[in-house]
């Protein structure tokens, strides 16, 4: 379940229908999509998948990302692996830390571990978007925002494209705020 948090606040909102409510101005969409794909669990309980393990773990979840693909026109999918000692682990997480937007949406569907999504919301105020195994998130193109990972530094997500262009960051220099507990 997505948790949502303010800067500078203490305050967590994990009820759907707020952080819906809270995100929809920016086009950004979280809702959940159960992860009960047979013969998951074991690829999903490994911390480190080679190329046919994650190939695999792709093909058990492949009813998803057929229903995504009738749904919003997707036509490629590939997986995203972090965990700690991750050897480009350090350079990812500086890179899509800082504030930034793509040409293209992003699309995510968390399958195992936890991360977290910062978004610059229309008045200017900043939260960040705690996403776990379960969570799909839609971040429209030009969306100020920025990712990283939770203490754990684990997470498996699957990312779908309907064009592989569109990807590199434009970073805004905006200011990171303060988030407690991050």
């Amino acid at each position: 379940m997505a948790v949502l948090q303010y800067a500078e606040s203490m305050q967590r909102i994990t009820d759907m229908e707020r952080v819906a409510a809270i995100l929809a101005p920016l086009g950004v969409g979280v809702r959940e999509i159960p992860v009960m794909a047979a013969g998951a669990a074991a690829l999903l309980a490994q911390a480190q998948l080679d190329a046919d393990a994650q190939a695999a773990l792709l093909a058990v979840l492949d009813d998803v990302f057929q229903r995504l693909q009738r749904e919003k026109g997707y036509q490629e999918r590939d997986l995203v692996v972090l965990y700690p000692g991750h050897p480009q682990l350090p350079e990812l997480d500086a890179r899509f830390r800082r504030i930034h937007t793509h040409e293209d949406e992003e699309v995510r569907y968390i399958v195992d571990g936890a991360g977290v999504f910062g978004f610059v919301l229309e008045d200017g105020a900043q939260v960040e978007l705690t996403v776990r195994a379960g969570d799909y998130i839609h971040i429209p193109a030009n969306v100020e925002h920025w990712f990283r990972l939770n203490d754990a530094q684990r997470i498996k997500a699957v990312r779908y494209f309907s064009a592989r262009g569109g990807w590199t960051p434009h970073y805004t220099n905006r200011a990171l705020q303060h988030f407690p507990g991050s």
